[in-house]
């Protein structure tokens, strides 16, 4: 038997939801190895802070990595894992070379208003399949990342 015989989701169902798992899980995966080229490139006044910002955020974008693809495989399917799969994929683009600590969370917050859509896209996907843990999932990240989207902002402000 497989495992959606067990948990009881359909096979379209799951599908439609790995589908998107699958996209969130190469924007995550070009966004962390943005993080880390920021997190390793940062520098000004604001050094100390950003540096470790961008570790933290960078260590909770691996965190999600690890969740989704150990999600696609609870619905029974293969989560992508080359690395030029997820630039073919991501919606997310690679940078290089930001050193600029606005730059660099400008580029944040405009990943986190893509992730966010996305996660709100897979949220309705999950639901209408009845996959209430992918819904809890999305739920728990949108919590998260709306309020970093909110601290980000007002780090920022100036």
């Amino acid at each position: 038997m497989k495992t959606l015989d067990y948990i009881h989701l359909s096979e379209s169902g799951a599908n439609s939801v790995v589908a998107s798992l699958n996209q969130l899980l190469a924007d995550f995966q070009v966004y962390y190895s943005n993080l880390r080229g920021f997190h390793w490139n940062i520098k000004g006044h604001d050094f100390f802070v950003l540096h470790s910002k961008f570790e933290e955020l960078y260590n909770d974008a691996a965190e999600k990595v690890d969740e989704i693809a150990e999600r696609i495989l609870q619905l029974g399917s293969t989560p992508a894992n080359k690395f030029s799969d997820y630039l073919k994929m991501s919606k997310v683009n690679e940078v290089d070379h930001i050193s600029n600590g606005d730059e660099a969370l400008q580029n944040i917050l405009k990943t986190y208003s893509h992730l966010i859509g996305e996660e709100r896209k897979l949220l309705s996907v999950a639901s209408q399949a009845g996959d209430e843990v992918t819904v809890a999932l999305m739920s728990d990240y949108l919590k998260e990342q709306e309020k970093m989207v909110w601290m980000l902002t007002a780090y920022n402000t100036k």
